[in-house]
């Protein structure tokens, strides 16, 4: 059994709601819709954030309808903001398979994402809970500004890592802090437990994102995207932003220049993979990436003890160790 199959193991019939609503949301007529939801399907990930929504929801009483539609809403919005990122990335793959823009166009991929936005939105009213709604809706503000920020600070060709934590905290960890706030909404949660959560998400979510920075210079094939993708787009993250604030090699100016024009041969991204681990990039990013872990299980410590606890303690284990 696989680390997140243990962890889903706690609510395994409230998953197995949840992957019936998932399947349903992508029934349509239109034919060339059809196709593109059915290949989305085949390519589902981990499905962690629903998870996220559906454990803090039994951590607090009893996964309930509202909790299945939160988790619908927010698996549906994160599918549409993968779609739309390949396409602004011109990403060929995602997880080990020709990504929707490439498999068919830019113009597709973005109108199926689209669709998969309003549907989330839609699903998100089923709620009923204007808490929900306005949690969810907020989540689309975010990801826009925290990739906008992003292709301006590639443009500039450096990143502070103040800046670094901005972007990722509105990219990633405010979608899991969403999560685990609005399972936490549905379950009816007081105000103080419901900010402990959303700390919690928050927290995970940034440990997440700076594994998932890591994996970008490492030689893993079983990632599920391509390693190198975020060098070869101009994307400083923190184990680069670190060893430039670091080194004193004239290397430093050529890397920024590269990155500040774009210009990024093979050759030059072996070049700065190998200075950021010459710089410790690498074990500094996993040093931050262990205190966000320690930071996020401890906002748990006054909620009850049970299963659900455990496993939400076992996701951001996970999120530090895993290897794809």
């Amino acid at each position: 059994m696989s680390f997140t199959e243990t962890i889903k193991e706690v609510i395994t019939s409230e998953m197995q709601a949840f992957e019936e609503a998932f399947a349903a949301a992508f029934r349509t007529d239109n034919s060339l819709l059809a196709g593109v939801n059915e290949y989305v399907l085949r390519k589902k990930g981990k499905q962690l954030r629903p998870a996220l929504v559906l454990l803090t929801a039994k951590l607090l009483g009893e996964v309930n309808t509202s909790s299945i539609q939160a988790a619908l809403s927010v698996e549906l919005l994160h599918t549409a903001s993968l779609i739309h990122d390949d396409v602004v990335d011109e990403t060929m793959e995602r997880r080990g398979k020709a990504s929707v823009n490439a498999r068919w166009s830019n113009k597709i991929a973005v109108l199926a994402g689209d669709y998969l936005l309003s549907k989330s939105l839609l699903h998100a009213t089923e709620t009923q809970n204007i808490d929900i709604l306005s949690v969810i809706s907020r989540i689309g503000v975010q990801l826009s500004e925290g990739e906008l920020q992003q292709l301006s600070n590639m443009q500039k060709g450096a990143v502070s890592e103040e800046e670094y934590f901005t972007i990722i905290r509105k990219k990633t960890a405010m979608l899991f802090a969403s999560c685990t706030k609005i399972g936490a909404i549905s379950a009816g949660a007081d105000k103080e437990t419901r900010l402990h959560l959303e700390r919690y998400g928050e927290f995970l979510g940034i440990c997440f994102q700076i594994k998932d920075d890591i994996f970008d210079y490492s030689e893993n094939d079983k990632i599920g995207k391509p390693t190198r993708n975020d060098i070869r787009e101009g994307k400083i993250t923190l184990p680069l932003i670190h060893a430039l604030g670091k080194s004193t090699e004239a290397l430093v100016n050529d890397i920024r220049e590269w990155i500040r024009s774009r210009e990024l041969s093979p050759e030059h991204i072996k070049e700065i993979v190998a200075f950021v681990h010459r710089n410790g990039g690498i074990a500094y990013a996993e040093e931050h990436m262990q205190i966000y872990k320690e930071k996020a299980i401890g906002e748990l410590q006054t909620l009850p003890d049970c299963q659900a606890k455990e496993a939400l303690i076992a996701c951001a284990e996970f999120a530090a160790k895993r290897s794809v």
